[in-house]
């Protein structure tokens, strides 16, 4: 399925749409403030296990990261948040950023794994905030890769789409996506370290 959803006016009929595909296990790729992202219920373990099949992750060592709508749904899942560390994701989100917390114990329940942490994501794009309210519960995201030699992420709709749509239940396009990725921030211990360069550039 193609969905057309404008950023600027969203259309929530489509938007319960995809909703309702992803409450029965479906596959999604969806726009974000920097590139195109692969999702599902983090709640549905088959859909989890056929994103890590189709980007060729092992689950059980995968870093899988979460989009949320706002900061409380972030603590859901993750350790009591120090204030500092609460003050930062307040200054940086909704942004292009993926912060690696310390999870709590339910976490390592919905992906099979033993990994302490979580990514999570409250990007600065009303398509996929209004995917996570609408569902009630975050979507599992994956940044969708090209294999191409020179661009490493998908940005036209038209390839994406050609290349993708025997392979997910649905596509919303809302056009052009960038082609850097969001800038990763490792939280433990009190510390923040960039372990990757993105769009974003953190506020301390």
């Amino acid at each position: 399925m193609h969905l057309r959803i404008n950023e600027s006016n969203i259309e929530w009929d489509k938007i319960h749409q995809v909703v309702k595909i992803l409450e029965n296990g479906g596959i999604i790729i969806y726009p974000t403030d920097t590139v195109y992202g692969l999702g599902c219920d983090i709640n549905n373990q088959k859909a989890v296990k056929r994103i890590c099949q189709l980007r060729k992750l092992d689950p059980k060592t995968a870093n899988l990261s979460f989009i949320c709508n706002n900061i409380g749904q972030i603590t859901n899942y993750t350790k009591s948040l120090s204030n500092q560390l609460f003050k930062v994701l307040k200054k940086n989100l909704p942004g292009p950023f993926t912060f690696i917390l310390p999870s709590n114990n339910d976490v390592p329940k919905l992906f099979k794994n033993k990994k302490r942490t979580v990514g999570v994501r409250i990007p600065d794009h009303p398509v996929p905030l209004a995917i996570v309210e609408t569902l009630g519960r975050p979507i599992l995201t994956t940044s969708l890769r090209s294999e191409d030699d020179i661009l490493e992420y998908f940005s036209d709709p038209a390839i994406i789409y050609e290349a993708f749509k025997d392979q997910v239940d649905a596509f919303i396009d809302s056009g052009y996506g960038g082609n850097m990725a969001s800038t990763v921030v490792l939280c433990t211990d009190g510390e923040l370290e960039v372990i990757r360069e993105g769009t974003g550039e953190l506020k301390n």
